[in-house]
This record gives C-alpha cells, sequence and structure tokens, in this order.
C-alpha cells in the first residue's frame, strides 16, 4: 500500500501542494491556495497526495460547501484526481479515488460527484476513468459537460440552474476565478498583459465564497471563459491559447 498523507492545519505551512511544486513563478498562487485551504479545511475539505515529491493527489470536499454550480444533499465533491509524469501507470489514481470513496461511505455520504466532459478535456476529472469506478451522467450542461455521479443510496445531484445558462449579457471577454488553483495568478496575469498590449477589454470576475461559485452561469471548478457572450471554456489561458481563442470568434 502506498504512503499518502492529508493535508491538515500542523502542516499546511510546510508540505508542497503538488500541481505547482517546481516553477518558482506559481510562488503567488501558491500562498493563495493555502490561504484558501486554511479556510475549507475546518469545512470538510480533503486534500491527500503521495508522500512524494511529485503530482500525485485528490481534492474534494462537502458539496453543500463545495466552490461548483452543483446542487443537492449529503454528497461529496470532487474538485480533482491528478497523477503526473512518472508516477502514472502505478495504480496511485485508483488508490486515491478508492481512498475518497472509503472515506464517503466513513462519513454515511450519499454519493461521490465530479465534474467531466463526455471527450476529455483539461482541468477536468477523466470520465472514462470515474466510469470504472461505477460513475455515471446525471446531469448535463451545453451538450459538452456532464456531471458524473456514484450513488450510494439512489439520491442523484444537479447542476444548478445557474450552470446551464452558458451566457452573460457582455460581449467582453469575462473570466470568473477562484483563488483555489494555484496556477491562476499567473494565468491572469498572463491574460492581462496580452489584452492590455493588444487593446482587448477585459472583465474579471472575482469568485472568492461558495455562494458566488454556485451563481456562475456555466459550469465551473475554479475557472470559466466567456467571450461575445458565450461560454467558451473551463480551459486555464496562457497568452497563445488566448490568442487563438479570440481569433476562433
Amino acid at each position: 500500500m502506498s504512503e499518502f498523507i492529508n493535508i491538515n492545519k500542523d502542516n499546511l505551512a510546510t508540505e508542497h501542494l503538488c500541481c505547482a511544486i517546481a516553477d518558482k513563478k506559481h510562488q503567488c498562487g501558491v500562498d493563495a491556495k493555502r490561504a484558501w485551504l486554511a479556510d475549507r479545511l475546518p469545512e470538510g475539505h480533503v486534500f491527500r497526495k503521495l508522500n512524494e515529491r511529485g503530482k500525485v493527489f485528490i481534492e474534494y470536499a462537502p458539496l453543500e460547501r463545495a466552490w461548483a454550480p452543483v446542487l443537492g444533499e449529503n454528497y461529496i465533491y470532487l474538485y480533482c484526481l491528478w497523477v503526473s509524469g512518472s508516477f502514472k501507470g502505478k495504480g496511485y489514481g485508483g488508490e486515491l479515488l478508492e481512498s475518497c470513496i472509503a472515506d464517503a461511505k466513513r462519513q454515511g455520504k450519499s454519493g461521490i460527484c465530479a465534474l467531466s466532459s463526455p471527450k476529455k478535456k483539461p482541468f477536468l476529472s477523466d470520465g472514462k476513468f470515474l466510469r470504472k469506478y461505477g460513475f455515471q451522467a446525471v446531469d448535463t450542461s451545453g451538450g459538452e459537460y456532464e456531471l458524473l455521479s456514484l450513488s450510494f443510496d439512489g439520491t442523484q445531484p444537479r447542476f444548478a440552474p445557474s450552470a446551464k445558462a452558458g451566457q452573460i449579457e457582455s460581449e467582453t471577454l469575462t473570466i470568473f476565478y477562484s483563488p483555489q488553483c494555484p496556477y491562476i495568478p499567473d494565468c491572469i496575469a498572463q491574460v492581462e498583459a496580452y489584452c492590455g498590449q493588444n487593446a482587448v477589454p477585459l472583465r474579471l470576475a472575482w469568485v472568492d465564497t461558495a455562494e458566488k461559485a454556485k451563481a456562475v452561469p456555466c459550469v465551473f471548478n475554479n475557472w470559466a471563459v466567456f467571450y461575445g457572450g458565450k461560454f467558451q471554456t473551463v480551459q486555464l489561458l496562457n497568452a497563445n491559447y488566448l490568442k487563438k481563442l479570440l481569433n476562433l470568434q
């Protein structure tokens, strides 16, 4: 059995947070993530990782307090399950997911749910992998995104009505974002720089509470992009990706 550890109030300041482990440009994001976690851990948020210097972790929380436009009672919301690089193919993903399932059952939860897509997308849970463990699609949004659920008692979660809107009144490039992901501050800096250099109007919508996250007008895990009044992607943007997105319109 592999050795995993949970981030807690005693080791939060010293343990690495996996995804931004080796890149100094993301240190600002790591600091913001630590501060965010400090407030989330008392709510039952779990960040569990392999006790190695690598990107191998799972992150989940009680659905009622999850920063996502998903509704339901007594569920766990799975934010992220990531196994990267040389750690792939060693069963770590299965061990982490199984530990989440076991934890949910110990807590007497009704099930676990996650944002995914019929077609694999960056920054989303791998639906094909989750289905191997019994997850099923129970709701959809915009044809490209689905809510997967592993129910223990027959009840099911659902997308909030806002998650299915997929549009806003403004035509301006608009990004909803939260402090959850360590990559976000650098992405915001790149987007601001590109938009400033190219005279692209930009609106940044800071999502700093669970209530705001549950009301975002599209699917949302920690980041969502609108352009031309329509929802475009949950993929984090750098300057190159942004350029492609703007040129497609």
